[in-house]
């Protein structure tokens, strides 16, 4: 639990999620340049795309750490509580730390206009960790898109761009080169891209892009071909991608250390196992249609009993159909983030989609649902991250090590 000095600073920093999100450099220009970041000699490698790319950004740490390389690791959302987002082979970033940064940054950005957001402050506070910490290489999962996320004000060592699907259309794109082209958005002049087969369109930005700014360019064309400490064959694919962009990177590992990272790794809320529970981020139709294949793999002829929840501006009609024939019942419920919606609009949604019928109950928070569905045997937990991160709050019994956010 954060200390009472360290909340307000954290408070502070939650409370710019009123300026939302908002794509562009500036910003993040002008406040890395005014802090000297990152720090000299720092080497990244960038990853981005709509699906796996916290996953790979996970294997790739844990391969460095077996390979006894304390890489720094930066992603988002967090589950539980923020420190998560900011972390090393060693450790998360501490409470301490967190408000001292914060208050280094808010006295930094006093009276700047535009504002910096809650997203470019984090991610300054991480290369400031970075920096102090004296790690060599470090692992950035973009925010949102690729472009013009506050991630890009980096140059890395090497670019990974997962596969690419529909999400975000509203502020990445209503087509798939669209939302490519964002998200190719991370590639620089001569540094090293590792990708993997993706839909025509999309893969033709992303090597178009390449080409254009000479970037060597390289397509996994096979899954890893040994044990994962990720289930379902997707993971593979993202070993693959993260021993390819290793490789890029100068690293030339030992199959062992390889082996040894891929198995260690730690990445909850993708199909993670918890006792009875299976709690699963997936938050748009590709992730959802992943989720469905993985649960028949893990339980051929079982069908589930989904605890659901969502954001607003997804494609929830899609996310639903994807996992319906894997559903034996629904329950739907809100979750404490501003963004999330109700269960009865959830209801609502699935009653329009006219499947085959399902039994469907309604909860009003994700403690009353996880009471309702305690005498079932086994339990999946599905759709937003945010939702993920309560459950396992309440499961773990720490509730009150919950961080509410809305990004």
């Amino acid at each position: 639990m954060i200390k009472d000095t360290a909340q307000r600073e954290i408070d502070w920093l939650y409370s710019t999620q009123l300026f939302g999100i908002k794509l562009g450099l500036d910003n993040v220009h002008r406040l890395l340049r005014e802090l000297g970041l990152p720090a000299a000699g720092q080497k990244f490698i960038h990853v981005a795309g709509t699906n796996g790319k916290g996953s790979t950004c996970a294997f790739i740490h844990a391969i460095l750490k077996a390979a006894g390389v304390n890489a720094g690791l930066f992603t988002s959302p967090h589950l539980i509580h923020f420190g998560e987002r900011i972390r090393d082979a060693e450790r998360t970033i501490t409470p301490d730390e967190i408000a001292a940064g914060i208050a280094r940054l808010r006295e930094r950005v006093a009276g700047w206009e535009p504002h910096p957001t809650f997203f470019e402050l984090t991610f300054a506070l991480a290369l400031e960790w970075f920096a102090r910490r004296g790690n060599p290489w470090v692992v950035l999962e973009t925010g949102l898109g690729g472009r013009l996320d506050a991630t890009n004000a980096i140059t890395p060592a090497v670019c990974v761009i997962t596969p690419i699907g529909w999400d975000h259309m509203d502020m990445l794109g209503d087509t798939l080169a669209k939302i490519a082209a964002e998200k190719a958005g991370i590639i620089k002049p001569g540094v090293p891209v590792i990708t993997l087969a993706q839909e025509p369109e999309a893969l033709e930005v992303i090597q178009r892009t390449a080409e254009a700014r000479e970037a060597p360019f390289s397509l996994v064309m096979s899954p890893w071909h040994g044990e994962t400490g990720l289930a379902g064959p997707h993971q593979r694919w993202n070993a693959a991608m993260a021993n390819a962009a290793l490789h890029a990177a100068g690293f030339d590992l030992e199959e062992d250390i390889l082996q040894r990272g891929l198995c260690d790794v730690q990445w909850p809320a993708r199909f993670q196992k918890a006792g009875r529970f299976i709690i699963d981020g997936a938050h748009n139709l590709d992730a959802a249609r992943v989720l469905a294949q993985t649960w028949r793999d893990q339980f051929p002829g079982e069908k589930a009993a989904v605890i659901f929840g969502a954001v607003a501006g997804k494609d929830i009609s899609a996310v639903l159909r994807e996992l319906a024939p894997v559903v034996g019942a629904w329950h739907f419920t809100s979750f404490n983030s501003p963004r999330a919606l109700s269960a009865e609009q959830l209801r609502e949604t699935w009653l329009h989609l006219h499947l085959e019928d399902r039994a469907v109950t309604t909860h009003p928070s994700v403690s009353a649902a996880l009471y309702a569905t305690q005498d079932e045997k086994r339990l999946l937990i599905a759709g937003s991250l945010y939702l993920a991160g309560e459950a396992l709050s309440l499961i773990g019994n720490q509730p009150q090590a919950f961080e509410r956010s809305a990004q």
